[in-house]
């Protein structure tokens, strides 16, 4: 053997460790302007769970909050002046299921903000602000935050906005949110750091109270299609365009990504149009034109999928719901030809109705769903979930909620996880392509 040669390999692989650093998974890398998409519980973020439990009841915990999310998007409607009531109260996290890491101010402060694409107005619980235990942002402690009044058109472009008949005054506005919580804001501008992009005299609301348990500790970043959503006010910069990559809630140890702008989305990506509805304007409507279970192409009547902006009715792609959940005809006949295909008894578990013995696994049918110009075959991951025993597997969608009047068929996160799901509002596109987020 020659000892001498081991030697000089020992101490280069010696040196080599000892110079390696390890990898932070949680650090937004440096030489790239994709955003971290964060689970809300997982250990990049800042946030734990209520209480130790396993992933798969966190999500039941979660998709049990989906009713008043339906609720939430079934009453977003033209933006006019609403009068919300605001009263304190504790702050218990109900409705966040993936956060962006950004910075708000000059010198920025960090703030872990819920990713919401049915949202447009950006908000984060400002010092002071009732009902907040969580971090805030100090508006003092910026050199760059600028006030806006009721002359400014950013403030009549936010839902709830308030002002007088005369004379000037700073921008107010009220909001519900998550179907059980309300906030009271000031409109305001500063810069906003989105991984190495900077936006300066970004538009957002800097709370001041709240009331209800749906209120993301650290704010909320709108991606809708509102004027003054992120995506609008970046203009030029990101030309209309984004995307996302939802990692599974299983993904404790990773995150997935959120892409600004046209550079570096994927060359090759099926798309469907995207529908704009003038009465809900934030919301992203697709046309989906059928589902099949297995080779079965569900009996479905048109018109419970048909796109109607007059009354809302259609179907949208939302990132703040957990299951997708579809109205109740809908639903009804796509469960029943998938207990069809499935053998042996079938129970419930939390919102899922649909259960079976997870030996059965194998003769699941596959769901797809069916948009124009695309067919989306959904992995069994976004089709199925277990037990924590993992004896029983279950459908994981559900009807729309009997106390919902929805008209809405809602494409939630559980079904979008592990996908590129690419927004080109310019365009009114929708891309999907496969790819492993975590």
């Amino acid at each position: 053997m020659d000892f001498p040669h081991c030697a000089a390999t020992f101490f280069l692989v010696a040196l080599l460790f000892s110079t390696t650093k390890a990898v932070d998974p949680c650090a937004t890398q440096s030489d790239t302007s994709d955003l971290s998409v964060i689970p809300i519980y997982s250990k990049c973020s800042p946030f734990v769970p209520p209480k130790q439990e396993s992933w798969v009841n966190t999500v039941i915990t979660m998709a049990s909050k989906d009713p008043e999310r339906l609720k939430y998007l079934s009453t977003l409607a033209d933006q006019k002046t609403t009068a919300v009531p605001i009263a304190p109260g504790q702050q218990v996290l109900k409705i966040a299921n993936y956060v962006v890491r950004v910075k708000l101010g000059t010198p920025g402060q960090q703030m872990f903000m819920v990713l919401d694409t049915s949202n447009d107005a950006a908000w984060v619980p400002c010092s002071g602000c009732t009902g907040f235990s969580s971090t805030t942002f100090l508006p003092n402690a910026s050199t760059t935050l600028g006030s806006l009044d009721c002359s400014g058109a950013q403030c009549s472009q936010v839902r709830g906005f308030s002002c007088p008949a005369t004379g000037s005054s700073a921008c107010l506005f009220n909001q519900s949110y998550g179907g059980d919580s309300s906030l009271t804001a000031t409109l305001v501008q500063d810069a906003i750091t989105l991984a190495n992009d900077v936006i300066p005299g970004f538009t957002f609301g800097c709370i001041n109270a709240v009331s209800g348990g749906s209120i993301p500790p650290q704010g909320l970043l709108g991606l809708g299609r509102g004027p003054i959503s992120l995506i609008s006010q970046a203009g030029a910069m990101y030309s209309g365009v984004f995307s996302y990559c939802l990692p599974s809630f299983k993904s404790y140890y990773f995150s997935g990504s959120l892409k600004l702008g046209p550079v570096g989305q994927p060359k090759s990506i099926r798309t469907t149009p995207l529908l704009r509805n003038p009465h809900r304007p934030s919301l992203y409507y697709v046309n989906l034109t059928g589902v099949s279970v297995g080779r079965i192409k569900v009996p479905i009547p048109s018109e419970q999928l048909v796109f109607d902006p007059n009354t809302g009715a259609g179907t949208i792609i939302d990132s703040g719901t957990v299951i997708t959940r579809f109205v109740q005809p809908v639903y009804f006949a796509i469960r029943d030809e998938f207990r069809k295909q499935v053998n042996g008894p079938i129970s419930s578990l939390g919102a899922f109705d649909t259960c079976f013995a997870a030996t059965n696994e194998a003769e699941a049918p596959a769901i797809t769903l069916h948009f124009e110009g695309l067919n989306l075959v959904l992995p069994m991951e976004n089709s199925l979930i277990h037990s924590s025993s993992g004896s029983l597997a279950c459908l994981s969608m559900a009807a729309a909620p009997n106390n919902v009047n929805s008209v809405l068929n809602v494409i939630a996160n559980l079904q979008q996880q592990n996908l590129r799901i690419m927004f080109d509002t310019t365009n009114s596109r929708l891309g999907i392509a496969r790819e492993l987020c975590n």
